[in-house]
This record gives structure tokens, C-alpha cells and sequence, in this order.
């Protein structure tokens, strides 16, 4: 029986109500910050903090640096401390921020459409090497990351940089960060369309502008028009992929709302076609509603894809139409499958001027100051000027003569850049780690390198199309649920019962082809120590079982949990 005035003694004590303060949106006018994020954000942009980094913090050192700084603003330039060596991953979430934080930093250098001269490419190999104690990564969003990084050094690591065209502008913070694109736009024989006008018109006119430099969290663009789907579009907050629509020819299908970290989502299809001239709006009014109606109460509800899911893609698309754009929008049809078993760009490919491109694989994406100053000089010794990175940290050397197709191979395969990979090396994706970042628990770089090793010499003959990501915390930067084999670092328990890295298992996960996430089996968790075994047992039982042309992902869809484990 309910609970009413008329029946006392069925009541039960009444808990406070606290006012609901909403979301955070601020078109439903809830404008006072919600957490300690937002209220740094409204005390002073993030992009201000440049000019507090060259005239005071570069010159009085990492100690006179403001908190609200230091592990907020400064991230809209691209800096992020670094994890203090030494700090296990037991640690990682019961240490306080100063804690964990080392006096340097990670230095995110921005590579919109992955797209770099070799002049570029050397300037950062040399600021590797003279500033960052020779470190260089790839990331899985075609940036290239330093670390070692000294306040001191910063201004004059822009100033080498912005002379040659590069800069780290937002490329961290609750910002639009690096726009992903196609690594072979304009270059590619089968491209639909080709995006970089676009991306360079989103770059010019709202990059390190105060228009959208105060968003609820994070913002991820992609655009490609290969039929490679090569720009993982599912899960950016914003993707545009190349389309044939059958009346108004070559355009972009307009997604939204993709996402992975702990409550992965995959993009939605809004149905709508984009002409190219018309993305940079489109792409505008999407960050407006971000920027509006995007949760700000919670940092672990503020990216897009929880709005999405909350008003389904039907009521955002009218928001956008009606409110954003002051129109409607064409509708369009749906992209087609992947037209490759593959999506890295890697071999040698004839580019549609009859020269070609050379895609190699650099182990996990770490590379070397060095290393990226001698790709540089292979590329233009081979008669090429641009090269480009890629979504699976990969890189591109394109424009190269027939002639200086095997040469250029022969090359890269002495600096241990191979073009001609195992299914491993070139499936294989690691983040940061345990070495360098605040929020991991284990190793992956190393770990990662070592396991393609393991698998090359255990398992010879396996060349189906395989993706091992490795992750050292849950957040998924290096795309776990979206892998074949995807790894989530955590501590485990070995046979002896002590606790050690380890990882859980997501297994058959998937973009483009049946996209979805993989699954986990209960209970499976593996240690660092045995991971190669266990990838090798399941790599075996997949190559046993298997139905003619199974992919590995459908295989592990159906397989039973013995299988598996």
C-alpha cells in the first residue's frame, strides 16, 4: 500500500530532495558551473594560457605554474604532465594528481588529415631529439606525441613548429581536436570524393577560435571519402563518409555520436547528404549543439554520443536543421561496405598520376626523433616530399616513381619499417601506457612489440586481416572493443596468487564490416607473462574451426566460451 497522508502508519522516513540543478546545458540556461572543470573553463579560456606559458611559466619554471593550469588549461596547447617514473600501477587511482605528475610533459604536435611535408616531418624529429630525449609516437589520430618536455622549451618548440605550418592548438582539452582524414585524400585511384578543402576551410576558421573552445568535453572529427572507410567513422563525435548520391553525384553521409571509453557507443547514420562545400557549416552547427545542449554536470556524461543516444538521431537532426542551419538538410544513402580486407593504406599502391604510394609499419607507433629525420630523408632521396600518418599508427610515403618503388622498400625495411608486415605487426595498436601516462595501470608499448615478435615466430603462416589493440587503463584510446583482440590493462592475480599487469579479453569486436563490439568472456583475464600463449592457443583454435572466408571477428561472434578462454 502506498504512502499518503490518510495512512500514516504505512509511511516511510522521506529522503531530501535536492533541487535538479539539470545537466549543465546551457540553451536550458543552466550556465553556473557544475564541477571543477567548468569552473576553470569560465574563469579564463583555455587558449589564454599561452601567453602565461611564454612570459611567466617558461621562464620561472615548472614550480610557479597555476594548478588549474597545469592540469587543465594547458592541455588546450597540446601539454599534458607525464606520469612520474617509478609509480606502479596499483597506485594510479589512489595517488593525488601531484602525485603522479612528473615535471615534464607530453607534447601532442597536431597533424590534421595526417598530412605532412618532409620538412615537417624533420623539424619534429629534430625537436625530438634535441627536447624530448628522442621520443616519438604515433598516435591512432595521426598526431605525433612527444614527451620529456620541459615548460622551458615550449615557446621555443612552437616557434620551430608554426615556421613550418604546424602547431599544437587544441589538440588536447574540451576542444575540436585534430580532424582525421583520409591519408591518401586526392591521391587515391578508387576515392569518392576527396575532403582535404574541407578540413583545412574547418581549420582555418575555427581552430584556436573562442567560438568553440569551451565545449563539455572533447570533440572528434573524421572525414574521408575512400571507400576503404578509413577514418574509423563510427566512433568520432562527428564523421563525414564518402557517398554516391545518385542524384547530386559524389558527397559525404553525415554521422554522429560515436564514441568508446567506458560506455562505448557506436556513430549514427542522420541520413542526411552533405555536399564538401557545405561540411565546414554542417561541422559547425554539430559543435554548436555540442556546445549548447552537451551535458556539463558530470565529466563522465559530457561527450556527445550520451545526447545523441538521449534524443535519438531524428529530433538532433531537426535541432540542426532548424536551429543551426536555418534549413534542411538532402537525404542521402548509405556508404558502402569496405571495399579492402584491410584499411591501413600499407604496401604499395598506384596513386590515380600513375606514381605510387609505400604505407609501412613501425612497431605499435613508436618511433624516434631519429628515425622520423631518416623517413624524411628516404622519402625525398626516393623523389617524394609528403608523407602522412594514419588511424592505425602507420605512416605514408607518397608520389614515388616506378622506379623508386623497390629502392624506397629496401630502404624503409633497414630502418626496421617494413612495407610488406606480418598479419601482427600490422595489426597490432598500442597506447601510451604505463610509462609515460597518469591514468594507466600496465605496459603496452613494450608489451605490444614483444607479442608481435612472439607471434611472428610462433605462428609463421597467419596472414588473415587481425587487429590486436592493446590499452593500459579502461578509457580505450587505442580502441579495445572495436578490436579482434582488444586488451584492457588491469591487475590480475597469477597462479601464485599474487597480483600482477594483466588484461581483460575483448574478443570480436569490428568496424565497417558488421561493426559492434567485441565480446567478453567470463572471468577472462589473462597476465602479462601468459598473453602470448593465450593469443596463440585462441589464434590456432580460430585457424582449426573456422568456415571458408570466416573472419576472425565472426568466428569469435559464434565460438563457444571453452574456445575462447
Amino acid at each position: 500500500m502506498a504512502a499518503t497522508p490518510q495512512n500514516p502508519a504505512a509511511a516511510t522516513p522521506r529522503r531530501k530532495v535536492s533541487r535538479h540543478r539539470g545537466e549543465g546545458q546551457w540553451a536550458a540556461g543552466h550556465h553556473t558551473p557544475l564541477n571543477g572543470n567548468e569552473q576553470f573553463k569560465k574563469d579564463d579560456d583555455g587558449l589564454n594560457v599561452r601567453t602565461r606559458i611564454e612570459t611567466i611559466y617558461s621562464k620561472r619554471g615548472f614550480d610557479s605554474i597555476d594548478p588549474n593550469d597545469l592540469r587543465g588549461r594547458m592541455r588546450w596547447w597540446g601539454l599534458y604532465t607525464q606520469r612520474k617514473p617509478g609509480i606502479d600501477g596499483g597506485k594510479t587511482a589512489i595517488l593525488e594528481p601531484e602525485e603522479l605528475d612528473d615535471k615534464y610533459f607530453m607534447l601532442r604536435v597536431r597533424i590534421d588529415g595526417g598530412r605532412l611535408t618532409t620538412q615537417q616531418l624533420r623539424v619534429i624529429g629534430e625537436i625530438s631529439q634535441e627536447f624530448a630525449r628522442g621520443s616519438a609516437d604515433i598516435t591512432d589520430r595521426q598526431n605525433i606525441q612527444l614527451h620529456w618536455i620541459r615548460i622551458e622549451d615550449v615557446p621555443e618548440i612552437w616557434n620551430r613548429l608554426e615556421a613550418v605550418g604546424l602547431s599544437t592548438t587544441e589538440a588536447c582539452g574540451d576542444t575540436p581536436r585534430v580532424i582525421i582524414g583520409s591519408p591518401v585524400a586526392g591521391i587515391a585511384e578508387d576515392e569518392i570524393i576527396d575532403g582535404t578543402r574541407a578540413i583545412d576551410e574547418i581549420h582555418e576558421r575555427y581552430i584556436g577560435s573562442k567560438e568553440f573552445s569551451n565545449l563539455p568535453r572533447k570533440f572528434k572529427t573524421a572525414i574521408s571519402g575512400s571507400p576503404l572507410l578509413d577514418v574509423v567513422h563510427e566512433i568520432n563525435d562527428i564523421a563525414f563518409v564518402g557517398v554516391e548520391h545518385p542524384e547530386h553525384g559524389p558527397g559525404f553521409d553525415l554521422w554522429v555520436g560515436g564514441g568508446l571509453s567506458t560506455n562505448p557507443k557506436l556513430g549514427v547514420r542522420l541520413g542526411a547528404w552533405v555536399p564538401l562545400e557545405e561540411v565546414p557549416e554542417v561541422w559547425a552547427g554539430v559543435v554548436g549543439i555540442f556546445r549548447d545542449w552537451g551535458y556539463r554536470r558530470l565529466r563522465t556524461r559530457a561527450r556527445l554520443k550520451f545526447l545523441v543516444a538521449d534524443w535519438g538521431p531524428e529530433k538532433f537532426r531537426q535541432v540542426l536543421e532548424d536551429d543551426y542551419l536555418g534549413r534542411k538538410l538532402v537525404d542521402g544513402p548509405a556508404p558502402a561496405e569496405p571495399s579492402g580486407r584491410w584499411r591501413d593504406h600499407v604496401g604499395v599502391h598506384r596513386q590515380k598520376d600513375g606514381r605510387y604510394y609505400v604505407g609501412f609499419a613501425p612497431r605499435v607507433g613508436r618511433v624516434d626523433g631519429a628515425t622520423l629525420t631518416k623517413i624524411a630523408e628516404a622519402a625525398e632521396a626516393h623523389g617524394s616530399g609528403r608523407v602522412r600518418t594514419t588511424v592505425e599508427q602507420k605512416m605514408i610515403i607518397l608520389d614515388v616513381e616506378e622506379a623508386q618503388v623497390e629502392p624506397l622498400v629496401e630502404a624503409l625495411d633497414a630502418l626496421d619499417l617494413t612495407a610488406k608486415p606480418s598479419s601482427f605487426r600490422r595489426g597490432t595498436m598500442a597506447c601510451t601506457g604505463i610509462e609515460y601516462c597518469k591514468l594507466a595501470i600496465v605496459e603496452t608499448k613494450a608489451r605490444g612489440a614483444a607479442l608481435i615478435d612472439e607471434l611472428e615466430r610462433r605462428i609463421p603462416d597467419f596472414d588473415e586481416p587481425l587487429t590486436i589493440n592493446l590499452n593500459g587503463c579502461p578509457n580505450a584510446c587505442a580502441r579495445i572493443q572495436v578490436a579482434d583482440i582488444g586488451l584492457k590493462g588491469q591487475l590480475v592475480l597469477n597462479d601464485r596468487g599474487e597480483q600482477v599487469e594483466g588484461y581483460q579479453v575483448h574478443l570480436g569486436g569490428a568496424l565497417g564490416l558488421e561493426a559492434g563490439f567485441g565480446r567478453k568472456v567470463r572471468g577472462l583475464k589473462v597476465t602479462s607473462e601468459e598473453l602470448p600463449d593465450y593469443v596463440e592457443r585462441v589464434l590456432k583454435r580460430f585457424q582449426a574451426e573456422r568456415e571458408e572466408g570466416e573472419r576472425f571477428a565472426a568466428w569469435a561472434s559464434r565460438a563457444s566460451e571453452e574456445a575462447l578462454s
